[in-house]
């Protein structure tokens, strides 16, 4: 059985900016009101945290700064995926050298790849680093999807230890879990499957909704792990509603503007995310009221 990089929730802490570049002041202040409500592991950098839009250095200055931060009170996973396999190598190596522990790698976006160009990405990268790797499938960002015998491929290395899964595909996920068995740790990537991904022996979940409800998201897979399904089921389907309206819009423009109704510096969205239409901030201020976030 490969190791654990953790289990609980994740939260895929979004990115505080301001005229200046990151705010690291904000950045602060939201790393530690994450572990001190109950956050399991911090993932840094990754599409929450606006990645896409950072230039390597600042790229590099946002994981430094959370490994410090955290300061081993929680794992600290780094997002070092790219549709570029040297850059890939390059950001991983950097990742790894700043003290993280552990790398998220989303498949190549854009150009893409084939089954076996993924096996081939990955391993190259694994190799390059001691660090556990997960694997990240969100093909409705990429356009990519790992198959399921893909992951038995690449369970086979090393330190390629999980997988966050975000296809939003529960046959798929199964599939998983059957090919891979311990050698795949599976994480959910939707905060609204957090339930039905346990149920298939997933350990966790790398979340968006932990940005504003820490505790509450943590809650949801202690209380499964630890046999109270119905308590689990529970708190899972009273965050539906804020799910769906934390993804009205592209992710992370609702969870930022979220962010800052509760009183968090978050800042603004780097272009060419913008801004939210006054409707939809209504309807993510309507469910954050029902959720007991505001009154």
């Amino acid at each position: 059985m490969k190791p654990i990089v953790f289990t609980g929730a994740a939260v895929a802490i979004i990115t505080p900016f301001n005229e200046n570049g990151i705010d690291f002041e904000s950045f602060g202040k939201i790393i530690d009101d994450q572990i001190d409500n109950g956050t399991d592991a911090i993932v840094v950098c990754g599409t929450t945290g606006e990645s896409a839009t950072m230039p390597d250095a600042e790229h590099l200055s946002a994981i430094e700064y959370c490994v410090k931060r955290v300061n081993k009170r929680v794992p600290v996973i780094a997002g070092t995926g790219s549709n570029d396999t040297k850059h890939c190598i390059e950001l991983s190596k950097g990742a790894e050298a700043l003290g993280a522990d552990a790398l998220l790698l989303v498949t190549p976006y854009y150009n893409k790849t084939t089954q076996r160009g993924l096996i081939q990405h990955y391993t190259m990268v694994a190799n390059s680093v001691k660090l556990p790797i997960i694997l990240y499938n969100v093909p409705s960002r990429t356009g990519l999807n790992i198959l399921p015998e893909t992951l038995k491929e690449l369970s086979k290395v090393e330190n390629i230890v999980a997988v966050k899964e975000a296809s939003g595909n529960i046959s798929q996920v199964a599939k998983i879990a059957e090919l891979c068995g311990d050698d795949m740790t599976i994480y959910s990537g939707n905060d609204d499957q957090i339930v039905p991904i346990l149920s298939l022996g997933g350990k966790g979940v790398i979340s968006v909704l932990s940005n504003v409800a820490p505790q509450q998201t943590h809650d949801i897979v202690e209380y499964y792990l630890n046999g109270d399904v119905k308590k689990s089921l529970e708190l899972q389907l009273k965050a539906i509603e804020l799910v769906d309206a934390l993804f009205v819009e592209v992710n992370p423009i609702p969870v930022k503007t979220a962010m800052n109704m509760l009183g968090y510096n978050a800042g603004t969205l780097r272009m060419p995310l913008y801004e939210m239409s006054d409707a939809n901030k209504e309807v993510l201020k309507k469910a954050m009221i029902n959720y007991g976030l505001l009154k």
